[in-house]
């Protein structure tokens, strides 16, 4: 079957091209809205949990959801599917915050360097700018301290100076690079503690603190006390 094109002749208009007929309505019914908007959210919980870019197989994702409104036996197990999406997530973030920790690590490598700063096994650097007299504490007794903590490039994310009031806590509740340096402060002391992020908040962060980030605190230990 052949086609012909058809050409402006001069003085004549071009042929208008042919006017496309509005679409029908998609929501045609109250069930149609009504998948349209857990659609929707679905859609919106996963781009929050950071899975948004992930090329999905949709075949498969409305299996999954098939299999459990069906009340049908999935695919995998909750232990294997719990495990398997927090691998990939891990791995979602790591690809993500690759910049930023070649950045941490970069800094930390220069900065070991430094004959003022210390390393531990963990990977742990830390600097005395005041060293205490008093006792020092275990990993599960409670301090008192004030700090400032900062970003590599200096942005302070939480200061409990600028509080007023220092922070009590157990310091097997905090991240591993303060329970750790804690432990090595006398009271009385005041640390600077640069944490690389295995020891921080990981690749995922917290609030202003971008995954991957190394963090440098400084840490004054006014006094601890003992577990009961």
């Amino acid at each position: 079957m052949g086609f012909t094109v058809a050409i402006a002749q001069p003085g004549t208009k071009p042929p208008l091209k042919p006017v496309a007929k509005p679409a029908g309505p998609i929501l045609k019914t109250t069930i149609d809205s009504i998948s349209y908007i857990l659609g929707e959210s679905a859609g919106y919980n996963l781009s929050q949990q950071g899975f948004g870019s992930v090329k999905l197989n949709m075949s498969l994702y409305t299996r999954g959801m098939g299999d459990i409104l069906g009340k049908k036996k999935p695919l995998l197990d909750d232990q294997t599917a719990n495990a398997m999406i927090n691998r990939y997530y891990m791995k979602m973030q790591e690809e993500k915050s690759k910049g930023t920790i070649v950045e941490g690590e970069q800094f930390l490598a220069t900065n070991k360097l430094r004959p003022e700063v210390k390393t531990t096994a963990s990977g742990l650097q830390y600097e005395i700018l005041t060293q205490g007299t008093g006792e020092r504490m275990a990993a599960t007794d409670t301090f008192v301290c004030h700090y400032r903590g900062t970003l590599l490039n200096g942005t302070e994310f939480d200061a409990s100076y600028n509080r007023g009031q220092p922070l009590t806590m157990p310091a097997n509740q905090v991240i591993q690079g303060w329970t750790e340096g804690l432990q090595l402060m006398p009271v009385g002391s005041k640390y600077k503690f640069y944490i690389p992020y295995q020891l921080g908040y990981g690749t995922v962060g917290q609030g202003q603190i971008p995954g991957g980030a190394m963090l440098i605190f400084e840490v004054e230990l006014l006094d601890f006390k003992k577990k009961m």
